[in-house]
């Protein structure tokens, strides 16, 4: 039966229902879909296995942190004098203004990035910085919505939910795509950032929080006695096989089993994967777990390692929540970048490189794909009254800077520019859908190949859109 299943037909079979999805995703881990997924392939064996998604909200300063803009210190203090009226989120254009932080060539590549960033710096040599990025929009939640999507409208799936779909998941006790949000908050736009859309509701990403229960809901609200549990769970065992034997083996309640049995392998594996205590002292010092201002994301990226080393795909962990109040707990550096971006850069920092120092020697970065994101940049110019200086930079869309760290990069290099003085992308502007493409790639999947019908559309992750960055690629 499962090897005439072609690519229209298995899609089809998977909207029936959870239970079906659920079952195929269980025939994907026992080889029996090979046919349907070959058809997703890009050609070349895949690079990737696993992922991280690290999400700057708020809107990381490029010109700041990995876009060194020598010319834009020679024009300090100047107007833009454009020829066209930016797209700004609160209208206002001041004068030109230096970098905060000292920019340094490190390593052996010599890849230029500032002092925000000092323990990232020593793994210059492990990225890969896209520094001609582009987005649709410079506000915050439907910017969130493109990097997620690739649009700027909630409801469509995110691209963990993509992966989740099309390649499955290597584990059988924990879930395909895990979200990890910063303590303070949850990003502009919430869980929509990480749903699964229209595409069936397994592949959902599974929010993972602090404390002694990361999973809402995975244990019962008050204490059951082991004989209890293990009797309720024999007698549900007893009349689900029942009721499959009444159906004649029906696949989609045979599904449904097999997602209790899931359920009841989390109870065990989540507050495995979620402590820490087994971890040395001397790893825990490396994330900076027991300091203060870094044990939220040292934590957090500890934990990412753990889940990817157990299977799972796709690892999203944010830094920055709430956009509202002043200081502003992300990246949104409207009144001062010096004071935000160092308050959250110290928050990271130290985390982020030991993931990056952990992840590569442990062998694991040669498959697994690293990205560093934020929704947009910022302007070369301050946010000020006119004719001042002033401390803060508004959203920019024309251009900014992510880097990639990992499976199928060229370590070492960078791919595009901005302009003199980093305002706009002049050298292959990289849009979302191409930097979609690019991950989908190295995950051996083409990204015009993956998608799922829904409302008379062959829906895709890369829409329309998206070219491959063959720049950035070994």
């Amino acid at each position: 039966m499962f090897d005439a299943i072609n690519r229209r037909d298995w899609l089809q079979w998977s909207t029936q229902g959870l239970g079906a999805t659920a079952l195929l995703s269980l025939l994907r881990q026992d080889g029996l879909l090979r046919a349907a997924d070959s058809e997703l392939a890009a050609g070349p064996p895949p690079k990737a296995k696993r992922a991280v998604h690290i999400s700057l909200v708020g809107g990381l300063s490029h010109i700041d942190s990995f876009d060194y803009k020598p010319e834009l210190q020679k024009m300090h203090g100047k107007s833009l004098n454009a020829k066209e009226k930016p797209d700004l989120f609160f209208g206002k254009v001041g004068l030109l203004r230096k970098n905060d932080w000292e920019f340094k060539q490190r390593g052996e590549s010599g890849l230029w990035v500032s002092e925000m960033f000092p323990q990232i710096a020593q793994h210059a040599d492990l990225l890969t910085v896209i520094r001609s990025m582009t987005t649709e929009t410079a506000n915050h939640t439907p910017a969130l919505f493109v990097a997620n999507s690739g649009f700027q409208f909630n409801g469509f799936p995110s691209l963990g939910s993509w992966l989740s779909f099309g390649l499955g998941t290597e584990t059988e006790d924990l879930p395909t795509f895990v979200v990890l949000p910063d303590e303070r908050g949850g990003p502009n736009g919430g869980a929509s950032n990480w749903t699964n859309g229209f595409l069936p509701a397994v592949h959902q990403g599974v929010e993972f929080s602090g404390g002694d229960q990361p999973v809402r809901d995975l244990f019962p609200s008050r204490p059951i006695a082991a004989n209890v549990e293990k009797a309720s769970r024999a007698f549900l065992e007893r009349v689900n096989r029942k009721h499959l034997e009444r159906l004649g083996g029906d696949a989609a309640m045979a599904a449904r089993i097999r997602s209790y049995q899931l359920a009841a392998k989390m109870q065990l594996s989540v507050p495995q994967v979620s402590d820490l205590s087994e971890e040395t002292e001397a790893t825990r010092r490396m994330y900076g777990i027991d300091e203060k201002a870094t044990a939220d994301a040292g934590r957090r990226c500890l934990l990412t390692r753990r889940l990817l080393e157990r299977g799972v795909r796709f690892v999203q962990l944010y830094s920055g929540g709430p956009i509202a109040g002043s200081p502003r707990a992300s990246w949104d550096a409207h009144e001062s970048v010096k004071d935000n971006h160092g308050l959250e850069a110290k928050r990271i920092d130290k985390p982020v490189a030991a993931l990056l120092k952990d992840l590569h020697q442990r062998g694991l970065l040669d498959d697994t794909l690293v990205t560093f994101t934020t929704e947009f940049g910022r302007t070369p110019f301050a946010q000020s009254a006119a004719n001042q200086v002033g401390p803060g930079r508004d959203h920019n869309r024309y251009g900014f800077s992510c880097w990639l760290a990992g499976a199928g990069l060229k370590p070492g290099t960078s791919v595009g520019s901005t302009d003199e003085i980093g305002w706009k992308a002049v050298d292959r502007p990289v849009p979302w859908h191409d930097l979609h493409a690019t991950i989908l790639h190295l995950f051996g999947v083409d990204h015009e190949r993956l998608t799922y019908y829904h409302n008379g559309i062959q829906r895709r992750l890369t829409n329309v859109h998206g070219d491959v960055v063959t720049e950035a690629l070994t």
